[in-house]
């Protein structure tokens, strides 16, 4: 695009920049709009499961719901407890949503379609998503109140908990592709058996895939690991003493991290933009569809989750964390660096 740019005259810098600024929006602005959509398709999918009908007034089938109820909290008036640190309270949602965005910037939605192609996509997403639990901790502790503050506390021990396995998780991945780069990750899933594309049919990954998919649900705090919004408990966790447009910037900011962890899913183990099946044919279809495909299936599994399975207790949870995810996810890193010098790197 910067090329493109310049052969209209612009000089090098300006068109560099143009034509970030235009990645940025062309990523950013169908990224709100799927967050919507995907908030209505969450609201339907429990609603089937459960037997009910979910939203179906406003606009046809109720597809413009999730914008009423945007507007909604557009119009409302912004609270802010008297007691609250005024600058934290109100950074913490911003901080959330900015970061959920942030780590968009290296994912590949198609050979070369990347805003940006750094040799260290994943090192930045593991960076990035670790950020989240700033907002929600600042959230807790600005608002000055017991509730959002146990909640943070949680929240805080709970990501911490599963990215470390997350970390292992991803050491098996770039072990096996040699590579941090998302585009050299997802073309090294090629051709499994012959005609197979995805990580997840490679005997010692898909464990690792198993474990990346409720790591992920854990990590972005969704059922049955949404403790720290746990109602009966907390009445609504650290965003108890939100309201208005900060409210909905930690539902935006939830649901595009949600997005992520598909999109993360669907790259690292299951081939990203390539077709699951190495056919010819498969190659016509654009590898945007694939990967968005991909994207919408692993995000009826977390609604599916969210619908049929209980909450856990806390101490259930970080035991499946400390005691379980994590030492399989450090001896499948032996396993498979092992493995690997045998077979690949042993001559």
């Amino acid at each position: 695009m910067t090329a493109f740019f310049q052969s209209y005259g612009i000089p090098f810098e300006a068109a560099w920049l143009l034509s970030t600024v235009i990645g940025i929006l062309l990523i950013a602005l169908p990224l709100m709009l799927a967050v919507a959509m995907i908030i209505y398709a969450d609201r339907k999918i429990w609603a089937a499961m459960a037997l009910r009908r979910g939203p179906n007034v406003v606009g046809p089938f109720g597809l413009l719901q999730s914008f009423a109820d945007g507007l909604k909290v557009f119009l409302q008036e912004t609270i802010i407890p008297s007691a609250a640190n005024k600058g934290l309270f109100l950074i913490a949602p911003i901080i959330t949503f900015t970061v959920a965005l942030l780590a968009w910037a290296v994912v590949p939605f198609d050979v070369g379609v990347v805003l940006a192609d750094i040799n260290v996509g994943l090192l930045y997403i593991l960076a990035i998503s670790s950020l989240g639990v700033y907002g929600i901790v600042i959230a807790g502790w600005a608002s000055n109140s017991k509730y959002p503050f146990f909640s943070a506390m949680r929240a805080s021990a709970q990501m911490i908990s599963y990215e470390v396995s997350i970390g292992f998780i991803l050491i098996c991945v770039v072990l096996w592709a040699g590579s941090f780069n998302l585009t050299t990750i997802v073309e090294s899933q090629k051709g499994y058996y012959g005609f197979l594309n995805g990580n997840g049919f490679n005997p010692l990954l898909f464990p690792m895939a198993v474990m990346f998919l409720i790591s992920a649900m854990a990590e972005t705090a969704r059922a049955p690991f949404d403790l720290t919004e746990a109602e009966s408990e907390l009445v609504a966790g650290y965003q108890t003493e939100y309201s208005s447009m900060a409210f909905a910037l930690y539902w935006l900011g939830e649901y595009a991290n949600v997005i992520l962890m598909c999109a993360l899913n669907a790259i690292l183990f299951w081939g990203g933009y390539l077709p699951p099946v190495d056919w010819a044919p498969l190659y016509i279809v654009p590898g945007i569809l694939w990967l968005f495909a991909k994207i919408l299936f692993f995000f009826f599994v977390f609604s599916w989750v969210k619908a049929t399975v209980p909450r856990y207790r806390y101490d259930q949870l970080m035991r499946l964390g400390w005691k379980i995810f994590l030492p399989v996810s450090l001896f499948f890193v032996f396993l498979v660096s092992g493995f690997l010098m045998l077979t690949r790197y042993g001559g």
